[in-house]
């Protein structure tokens, strides 16, 4: 799987930490590393395992540590720690930044910064951040809504009617997240977000019609900037030769970035209202997530019945 980085200062300024030193090349530094390290041992001069290429950050625990060394201790561990090339560290918490830190950054040229948010909180968002820009990540053709709550990625071949179907769905007061491009990123080991490409974002192409700003002719209520999958809905010309599922009891599903999503399979023939039918089917996938499987219910109680006439 490809390897996705995210600008240093990109991040630093979305977590809006205050500079104390900035390094030369600040501006071009990238990070890969969806992880963070909060150095403890390495404070005591334990290095063994220990990655660099980690953000770094210092609280209360480690800044009283550090002052309860006599000078020339906290001059030695504070200069060992910081000749490593860490990407930034940051002390939270508001803590003292000592002299020995600021004198270390600039002289190994090290980014520095402080924030008064606590420890534990910095460590939680900028976790949350790192994991959401450095996601897996792919594009794939499709149309993708929010209905009810729940994502539903439409595929189908080109001209197939993916793009009108999702019209009605937001005539229905569904939402609309992408249409034709949907980028998808998996943000843990279950969860997937898709989102569109800035450039199409809130557009949608129609046959005959062009294309269309759906933010401005049905208003913001009808648009979201992105949302969670939870199922996908495979739209495909309907096939008399094929025996599609007419009790739900079959399990289908896809993989998308190693997750696997609840999939339907919609036969298309003239006649048949498809956003009626992909609104229900969003329904019942909510249904199953709470425990509630009507076809398993209804085969549940035809097994009882045929034990009663034995």
């Amino acid at each position: 799987m490809a390897e996705y980085s995210v600008r240093l200062k990109k991040v630093m300024d979305e977590m809006k930490f205050t500079p104390i030193h900035l390094s030369q090349n600040y501006e071009k530094m990238d990070i890969t590393i969806a992880d963070i390290n909060r150095p403890a041992l390495q404070l005591t001069g334990f290095y063994d395992y220990f990655n660099e290429k980690r953000i770094q950050i210092i609280g209360i625990v480690e800044t009283t540590y550090l002052k309860s060394l006599n000078p020339e201790q906290r001059y030695e561990a504070i200069m060992t720690f910081l000749s490593y090339d860490i990407p930034a560290l940051v002390i939270c918490h508001g803590c003292e930044i000592l002299d020995e830190f600021v004198e270390a950054a600039e002289k190994f040229d090290r980014n520095l910064f402080s924030s008064e948010i606590n420890t534990s909180d910095v460590e939680g968002t900028l976790l949350s951040s790192l994991r959401n820009h450095l996601a897996p990540r792919t594009t794939m053709h499709g149309v993708l809504v929010e209905i009810y709550g729940e994502g539903v990625l439409i595929t189908a071949e080109s001209g197939m009617g993916k793009s009108e179907t999702a019209l009605e769905l937001i005539k229905r007061g569904h939402r609309l997240i992408a249409d034709d491009a949907v980028e998808i990123r998996r943000i843990n080991r279950e969860d997937l977000i898709g989102e569109a490409p800035e450039i199409i974002r809130y557009y949608m192409e129609l046959r005959g019609i062009g294309v269309i700003n759906v933010r401005h002719i049905y208003g913001m209520s009808a648009v979201k900037p992105e949302t969670q999958i939870n199922m996908v809905v495979h739209m495909e010309p309907w096939d008399e030769s094929k025996a599609y599922d007419r009790l739900g009891l079959a399990n289908e599903t896809e993989s998308i970035l190693g997750v696997e999503l609840p999939k339907v399979t919609i036969p298309v023939r003239p006649g048949r209202n498809l956003a009626m039918i992909i609104e229900v089917a969003a329904m019942n996938n909510r249904q199953k997530k709470l425990g509630y499987n009507a076809a398993e219910s209804l085969a549940a109680e035809v097994d009882a019945m045929a034990e009663g006439l034995k």
